[in-house]
């Protein structure tokens, strides 16, 4: 059995780093690269990285470093708000932030963080529930398509795009992406934040498919991982929906096929950390966790860091990859916090 003062360290060391590398106006860094290791980098300036980091932490948030980082990142995340209180993937001062449309999956991370933390932001429930298609599926993209939506700031938005008509022809024909993108971690991010109502329930059908049909692998353009799949549609299971307890033991299974001898699971760090949180949201304990928990703390860097691994793509062909060691550091904290809060009950 991993000792208490083991994890207890460990986290202390990646909180230390995350601490020391968080930039003074709350964001996280994340590079953009070209392979799933991200060997050659570029720094990238984006808001989704930082939404989620601090997801993680909020497991940790008793501890002050903790608190200050969230503290500092959610000035950060009320500063990024857009119209209507909708959020874009890059922050306001990089280049493609005027051509790039806001999109529902940051809006659905940065809303669900600052509502954790009690902080203030725009309502934007009516503004997410506006960009669904006929089937009642989220629509990755704030842009213009063919709608009878009636509302000021939802045209005001939308049009944004058409004070640089030029870039954004070349944004959409040079990115992997289109206006009508239904994305499945997207969408699994919707029901995250809004929770299960009459709007969100042709989401649970449409996670449940997914696995049902074996489509991890190709259900969204950014997330390429099966093992992101799984974390963020566990994330959903954990908050005692029901209706997805079909997707329990093929969640599990698929992990548990994935672990090596050395206590790993998956390819990589990241993908451990990721089955890890899985698993434990899913209900699932067993010595294949503590194994991967002392695995993890056995691979923590000098520096309290985690290493680099793409988080998610620049589209399906994967032409681009972003991640950071702040990124795996935050996903492996929260694994190790996680797995602690099973010991100490």
């Amino acid at each position: 059995m991993i000792r208490t003062e083991d994890i207890d360290q460990s986290i202390l060391r990646g909180v230390d780093y995350l601490h020391q590398h968080q930039f003074p106006n709350g964001e996280f860094c994340v590079y953009m690269g070209f392979d799933d290791n991200l060997t050659h980098t570029i720094p990238y300036s984006n808001v989704f990285p930082t939404s989620l980091i601090c997801y993680s932490l909020l497991h940790l948030r008793h501890l002050s470093k903790v608190k200050q980082m969230l503290e500092l990142s959610s000035f950060f995340l009320q500063f990024q708000s857009m119209r209507a209180g909708v959020w874009n993937n890059f922050t306001s001062w990089n280049p493609l932030f005027k051509t790039c449309p806001a999109d529902v999956d940051n809006t659905s991370c940065a809303s669900k963080v600052l509502q954790e933390l009690g902080k203030n932001y725009p309502e934007n429930k009516s503004i997410i529930l506006k960009n669904r298609n006929k089937l009642g599926l989220f629509y990755t993209w704030y842009t213009l398509r063919p709608n009878l939506i009636f509302d000021k700031n939802y045209w005001l938005l939308i049009l944004r795009e058409y004070k640089n008509p030029i870039k954004s022809f070349m944004f959409w024909h040079k990115f992997e992406c289109s206006r009508n993108d239904i994305d499945a971690v997207v969408n699994a991010n919707v029901l995250f934040y809004l929770g299960l109502d009459d709007n969100t329930k042709p989401l649970i059908n449409y996670m449940i498919n997914i696995i049902e049909q074996n489509k991890e692998n190709d259900c969204d353009e950014w997330y390429r991982n099966p093992f992101s799949i799984y974390y963020f549609f566990s994330r959903n299971y954990k908050k005692a929906i029901v209706e997805l307890e079909p997707l329990k033991k093929p969640l599990i299974d698929r992990i548990i096929e994935t672990v090596k001898e050395d206590g790993s699971i998956g390819a990589s760090i990241l993908d451990t950390a990721f089955g890890v949180i899985s698993l434990l949201n899913l209900n699932y304990y067993s010595l294949i966790i503590e194994d991967a928990v002392a695995y993890l703390i056995k691979n923590q860097q000098d520096y309290g860091n985690w290493q680099r691994w793409v988080v998610y793509y620049g589209g399906a062909k994967k032409l681009s990859c972003f991640g950071s060691e702040e990124f795996t550091t935050g996903f492996c904290l929260e694994a190790l916090a996680l797995y602690k809060e099973t010991q100490d009950k």
